[in-house]
């Protein structure tokens, strides 16, 4: 069993893990209108599903810049950030910030995708930072479970599955 931690501390996370080659998990969260969004609408497109505890933090900041950075060079693929901060936060940041390439959903209603990927911190009910690359049939094509949530993901690795799964 993998050992998962924020600022070195331990955390719980639900056992199932996705793995390349599952079927993706159905999932419903918010967009920043307080529409429920699911798995399903993005049918037909690629989706790199970037996954971070909080916008408003050091990494998650970077992470969530430097996808929204290559998002319009990758064809027929969303981008889409998803936490636990509520829709009006990501809203408000995305504003502040310039991001415009990358959709920001938030799990904080129903954490239905962080139980589902398996990203969920039962300690703190905020999402563990993960990386998933989802193809147009909605196969899982790349996984990246960051074991330290406050270290980067492999950028280059998700962004070639994404190009890749085209």
């Amino acid at each position: 069993m993998t050992s998962f931690t924020f600022k070195e501390q331990s955390v719980t996370l639900p056992e199932k893990k996705i793995k390349k080659g599952d079927k993706a998990p159905d999932f419903k969260v918010l967009d920043n209108k307080l529409n429920e969004v699911t798995l399903s609408k993005y049918n037909g497109c690629i989706k790199l599903i970037s996954v971070v505890p909080s916008l408003d933090t050091g990494v998650c900041n970077d992470q969530t810049r430097r996808f929204n950075e290559d998002a319009n060079e990758l064809e027929n693929v969303e981008v889409l950030t998803i936490s636990m901060d509520l829709p009006f936060a990501q809203k408000r940041w995305c504003g502040n910030s310039g991001i415009d390439d990358v959709i920001t959903l938030s799990d904080h209603r129903y954490a239905s995708f962080g139980e589902a990927y398996g990203v969920l911190m039962e300690e703190m009910r905020l999402l563990c930072r993960a990386v998933f690359v989802v193809d147009s049939n909605d196969e899982v094509v790349y996984t990246e479970y960051v074991q330290e949530a406050t270290d980067h993901p492999d950028y280059d690795g998700a962004l070639e599955a994404a190009r890749s799964a085209a």
